[in-house]
């Protein structure tokens, strides 16, 4: 179970990618643009070196998760990103 944000406090943003992806790089620019735009941080989970995120999320990367909750994959929207993050 993941712990819920606290009130107030940052969503934490992780894209979960892998090398050689091209999706991958879509992906980090749009998470990168919004994320700046908004002023928040986000992180880039390599799940070449996360076996068990590999194998769970294996034809879905990349992976949007917002506090640990999956929320996007393949496409990044930028549009839908924003919304989620200023909910």
């Amino acid at each position: 179970m993941n712990p819920s944000p606290l009130p107030g406090s940052a969503p934490r943003v992780q894209l979960l990618t892998k090398h050689g992806c091209h999706l991958c790089a879509d992906a980090r620019l749009v998470v990168a643009q919004v994320t700046q735009r908004l002023g928040l941080s986000w992180e880039d989970v390599d799940t070449d070196a996360a076996p068990e995120l590999a194998e769970r999320y294996a034809e879905e990367i990349p992976v949007l998760m917002i506090d640990g909750v999956q929320r996007d994959f393949w496409r990044i929207d930028p549009a839908r990103l924003e919304r989620l993050l200023t909910a």
